[in-house]
């Protein structure tokens, strides 16, 4: 049977706003009154918050739209309307729950009972499940061809223009934010009884906890893929496989015993993450191309992280 294209799109997007809503919970509820700054412009604006005492989210979209922009500007249209609805709705969630949308200052989910519980008697298990709620909600997010904006525009405008590899780059400016906040937190007197140091050591392990839980979302257990293609344009196909994906591949000499003809075998490894995306390049390429997709449980080499 058929999928309908439209009603396909109309449920990732659903489930894109379902994302961005879990990940508001988690900066918005678990994250923000901590003191743990998640890294990137989510921990830019709790830093601008903690200084000026301006709304998260209201800081997360203001200082995202320079970067949309930018990104159409520099990356064309890969920036689209999915980055935008992203952001704008965890944006927008984060302040919601907050209450610090006009209309409904009522809500104040970090006021509750549980959350204040959790603040003063078990702030690990706070900050767990903060990183976990923010890194299911990106995952999903991700999964589903969204992005929150943010670091990912300026990584992958720092790969464009000066070769810097992305996770190298998202690294940096997490780092930067941290380090930002924890000297805003520090000069504003308001770790409490926890010290700025310490709230700095727990906003690195949210970034280790969140970024494995984003991982097993996107790519489940098998986190990358073989893909064997047999075509009469492999060369073309390879060529966009390094230039445009970054990725090695291997032409292998074979000879197809059906019709009797030496070819060549085209083999490359990517992410799960990648996967739709060079099936439509291939398919582009050479509609007639026959192409085999295999699990692979482990990479060792440059372009892939060993898994924990």
């Amino acid at each position: 049977m058929k999928k309908n294209p439209r009603l396909k799109i109309v449920l990732e997007y659903i489930l894109i706003s379902i994302g961005a809503a879990i990940m508001a919970i988690g900066i918005g509820i678990f994250l923000v009154d901590a003191k743990v700054v998640p890294g990137g412009v989510s921990g830019l604006s709790m830093s601008i918050h903690y200084l000026i005492g301006l709304p998260v989210g209201l800081m997360i979209w203001m200082l995202n739209i320079p970067l949309y922009l930018w990104g159409i500007k520099e990356l064309g249209k890969e920036f689209g309307i999915r980055t935008f609805w992203g952001f704008t709705l965890n944006s927008f969630f984060i302040d919601f729950f907050r209450g610090d949308i006009p209309g409904f200052s009522f809500i104040r989910l970090q006021e509750t009972e549980t959350i204040k519980d959790l603040q003063q008697n078990d702030f690990m298990f706070l900050i767990l499940v903060g990183a976990a709620l923010l890194g299911l909600g990106l995952g999903i997010i991700f999964k589903f061809k969204g992005t929150t904006a943010g670091s990912d525009i300026v990584a992958a405008i720092m790969h464009k223009r000066f070769g810097t590899k992305p996770g190298m780059a998202i690294m940096m400016i997490d780092f930067f934010v941290i380090l930002l906040a924890g000297f805003i937190i520090d000069f504003k007197n308001l770790a409490g009884d926890r010290s700025a140091v310490i709230l700095t050591f727990y906003a690195l392990f949210l970034l280790f906890i969140s970024s494995r839980l984003i991982d097993v979302i996107i790519d489940g257990f098998d986190y990358a893929r073989s893909v064997d293609i047999i075509s009469d344009k492999t060369d073309e196909i390879a060529k966009v496989i390094m230039d445009d994906m970054s990725r090695g591949a291997t032409a292998i000499k074979a000879r197809g015993l059906y019709r009797n003809v030496d070819r060549e075998i085209l083999t490359t490894v990517i992410t799960l993450k990648e996967l739709s995306k060079l099936l439509n390049i291939v398919k582009e390429i050479d509609p007639n191309a026959f192409v085999t997709v295999s699990n692979v449980h482990e990479v060792m080499g440059e372009g892939f992280r060993r898994r924990i």
